[in-house]
């Protein structure tokens, strides 16, 4: 009979943000994944930032500015702290749904005020938390919140359908990182994306499609591409000028979520700006047939030329010790005494 690899359906939650309101976005969130997992869905993924936000308002604001301070206080006050009460409901969520579910939200440091990170959650279809990822390098205007991940938060987790993993938006570009989760295995793969980019560069649907397709013609890994979209609520709290305004009520501005095959192929979307919901029925053994042909943590690829190392470890900027022969250094041998002075004239 041989192994049986099977068929998982996924879903691309393509939604806007109840903008800068934690358990509002937990409340949508929560609904979202119950309904995709009525509709079968046993993966779901999310965009980038969906709980609360994702700090946009730099694309359109002076970074100093009273209005980009304001929105970046209420960014930090309704971040989600892990685990805490939204993290619990959404557990809750993916287990009524019995699914795999990877969101992206905003999150702070308990106990703390200031720091932030950009992070994908990660949960299973037994309610539990299995492990968060926080993006490695804030990509522009993120710099001015987000603090960058460490390699512990790094790479793929276990499922039933095999290694999956996550990226959140730039990272999927990132050659170095697209290659570890390759060396890893990944079968599916989730990109989370924000609800638009900056105003001088193409539109997110045509970064998300050439990214989406690029990864998964290297990995061989279904690639789930969740992005975010324009609702009048985060118009309106952006405060934005009439260009800006314009460019935002501009359709081709946002969404664009679609899901790709092994073979580079899109099966389903691309959206356009509206919310919905897109599913696909992912067949594994598409991912045999194309690594046969290229696996490039394998048979091709040259080891002996081409290697990478991946620290795993976080630093640590503060520690405490109540014991003192547990201080670094404290079990060292003693410096030798310095020589004697030698004597001479005063």
């Amino acid at each position: 009979m041989g192994d049986s690899y099977g068929t998982v359906k996924v879903a691309a939650v393509q939604a806007a943000s109840v903008f800068l309101d934690r358990e509002g976005s937990a409340d949508k969130a929560c609904r979202l994944i119950r309904e995709a997992g009525q509709n079968g869905a046993r993966v779901i993924g999310f965009p980038e930032g969906f709980i609360p936000a994702h700090p946009v308002w730099y694309h359109h604001h002076a970074a100093t500015g009273a209005i980009a301070n304001k929105l970046a206080v209420e960014l930090f006050k309704n971040s989600v702290e892990i685990p805490g009460p939204e993290t619990d409901a959404l557990c809750a969520a993916a287990r009524d749904a019995n699914a795999y579910v990877v969101i992206g939200v905003c999150e702070k440091i308990p106990n703390t005020l200031g720091t932030m990170f950009n992070t994908q959650l990660y949960i299973g279809p037994d309610g539990r938390i299995i492990r968060k990822h926080q993006k490695i390098m804030p990509t522009v205007g993120e710099r001015l919140v987000h603090m960058g991940g460490y390699g512990d938060t790094f790479g793929t987790f276990d499922s039933e359908f095999g290694p999956m993993s996550g990226l959140i938006c730039g990272e999927n570009s990132n050659p170095l990182a697209v290659f570890a989760l390759i060396a890893e295995g990944t079968r599916i793969h989730v990109m989370s994306w924000p609800n638009h980019f900056p105003t001088s560069g193409d539109p997110l649907r045509n970064r998300v499609a050439i990214d989406s397709q690029a990864f998964a013609q290297m990995s061989k890994a279904f690639v789930i591409s969740a992005c975010g979209t324009v609702d009048e609520r985060m118009i309106e709290m952006l405060r934005p000028g009439p260009d800006a305004e314009k460019f935002l009520r501009n359709p081709d501005c946002c969404g664009g979520s679609l899901i790709v095959d092994p073979l580079a192929r899109i099966v389903a979307g691309p959206m356009g700006a509206e919310e919905g919901i897109l599913y696909a029925e992912c067949n594994l053994d598409l991912g045999i047939q194309m690594k046969l042909r290229h696996d490039f943590a394998g048979h091709y690829n040259r080891p002996d030329i081409f290697q990478l190392h991946v620290n795993r470890a976080a630093p640590a900027l503060y520690r405490v010790h109540n014991d003192p022969a547990a201080l670094p250094g404290a079990d060292a041998e003693p410096l030798p005494a310095p020589p004697p002075r030698l004597a001479g004239p005063e």
